[in-house]
């Protein structure tokens, strides 16, 4: 057995994509959970492997249906969070009813032969995706998508090298977390990580890196955007030997991409022969108000990587589509996964599209995505300690701070504001410390979203007093 040497242990990560589950806070709350939910807590955490923002759960769930989590006290959430995969909400009757049917039909295919439902689902995706893009690979998780579009990129290019955003996430794999920017995947005894994964800073202009100040009264989005895009020009001039640039086109922290950002960046990396590669997983299938985040900028990547809602909240499905001059892998394995081909998985990838569109989904998370965002920059005249709003369609972000002067992070009050939240039925996550983001299903209504944002308005003021 080996032993751990605290001599070894290095420091703490800085905070990450969710709110820490080991605050005192959070020891309070699992204090007031119910005999059966805590009960339930504890026999989790007996058994997992205890993991960064994780472990404690904070709760113990027992029904999921639409917008709505109930654990096993009864509480009942409106979920602001989910992963995002609940798009068309928990358990909607149509996608059951069509895994059900599939089950019956065709419950399984091996990779190695065609089933009808893979193929409708492959030239379904090619159908809604930007451009061109329109040769498929399937995998049962983000994490594992990214990592093709990788093998695609290194096969294609002849290149190893990669350029992505510090803070950002791809997926929790050796190829993601080296690609990602977040300490919490990638700092101490996770590495060595793969080589030749060089990072820029984000277009996030509110605390920008180059002393730019910003502000919503004076913003400088587009001054940070093109120091930015400026950066991974010459970074891949001097590199060059850059596989591919991949990044989220809408940070899912949020930040939202200054006007022209994209279109610089896909013209350096046809400049220097790098792919462009966009990891919509949290933001694809119309969480933005667009059914992909990128159409918002006109810019088509060369491969495109979507996954989390695929499965409608039930089945885990992710798939990798690129441009058809890429299909060059055919003498190597870049995916290869038992379930690649489910034709259950599929069915619930290719049910849960077709749900999205016909019931208005994407439009709806634009019309009532710009509702709240109105009302949120209401609420931020209002309360000082709001520093920032930012955000598109059901992707949103309140960044709360001590003082909008310095811009420093409020964490203590967003924790306070959470916990508050979650007592009176929103639960949603936070970001870096600070920013209260919200991640709405699409199926949410003008009116639950009114009701979610006086919850949160009333926690700030509470927490502020």
């Amino acid at each position: 057995m080996s032993s751990i040497n605290p001599e070894n242990k290095t420091q703490s990560p800085n905070f990450s994509e969710s709110e820490t589950n080991l605050s005192t806070r959070r020891t309070n709350w699992n204090t007031q959970l119910g005999k059966s939910t805590h009960k339930a807590v504890a026999r989790d955490t007996s058994c997992f492997i205890h993991q960064s923002i994780s472990s404690p759960c904070l709760s113990a769930i027992k029904k999921a249906e639409g917008i709505w989590l109930e654990d096993k006290d009864g509480r009942r959430y409106m979920d602001f969070h989910g992963n995002n995969v609940h798009h068309i909400g928990y358990g909607h009757p149509e996608l059951k009813t069509a895994i059900s049917r599939q089950m019956d039909d065709l419950p399984f295919s091996p990779r190695r032969f065609s089933c009808d439902v893979a193929s409708e689902l492959a030239e379904k995706i090619a159908e809604i995706s930007p451009g061109d893009l329109n040769k498929v690979l399937f995998t049962t998780g983000g994490s594992d998508a990214v990592e093709t579009a990788l093998k695609i990129a290194r096969v294609t290019t002849g290149r190893f090298k990669t350029l992505s955003f510090w803070d950002s996430f791809h997926g929790s794999g050796f190829g993601a977390s080296s690609i990602g920017g977040e300490q919490l995947f990638r700092m101490g005894r996770v590495g060595p990580l793969l080589a030749g994964t060089e990072h820029v800073p984000s277009f996030d202009a509110y605390r920008n890196p180059f002393g730019i100040e910003h502000s919503r009264e004076t913003p400088r989005d587009e001054d940070v955007g093109d120091i930015v895009a400026n950066l991974i020009r010459f970074t891949l001039e001097k590199e060059g030997d850059i596989a591919a640039v991949i990044a989220e086109p809408n940070r899912a922290v949020p930040h939202i991409p200054p006007k022209g950002f994209w279109k610089k960046v896909r013209a350096a990396c046809n400049d220097h022969g790098a792919l462009l590669i966009f990891d919509e997983i949290p933001t694809g299938l119309g969480k933005t108000g667009k059914m992909f985040s990128c159409d918002h900028d006109d810019v088509v990547p060369d491969i495109l990587v979507m996954g989390k809602a695929l499965g409608g909240g039930i089945l885990p499905i992710a798939a990798t589509i690129c441009r058809p001059e890429l299909d060059v892998c055919g003498d190597y394995a870049v995916g290869h996964y038992t379930h690649e081909k489910n034709p259950v998985t599929c069915r619930a990838a290719l049910t849960t599209i077709e749900i999205i569109e016909k019931e208005g989904l994407v439009e709806n998370a634009a019309i009532v995505g710009e509702w709240a965002l109105e009302r949120l920059n209401d609420m931020m005249d209002r309360h000082s300690c709001i520093g920032d709003i930012r955000g598109r369609g059901f992707l949103m972000g309140i960044d709360l701070v001590q003082d909008r002067g310095s811009k420093a992070p409020a964490n203590d009050l967003a924790e306070e504001v959470f916990y508050r939240c979650l007592e009176n039925g929103l639960s949603f996550k936070i970001s870096m410390g600070s920013v209260l983001t919200l991640y709405p299903s699409l199926i949410t209504t003008q009116c639950q979203m009114e009701q979610a944002l006086k919850t949160i308005e009333t926690a700030i003021i509470a927490a502020s007093a």
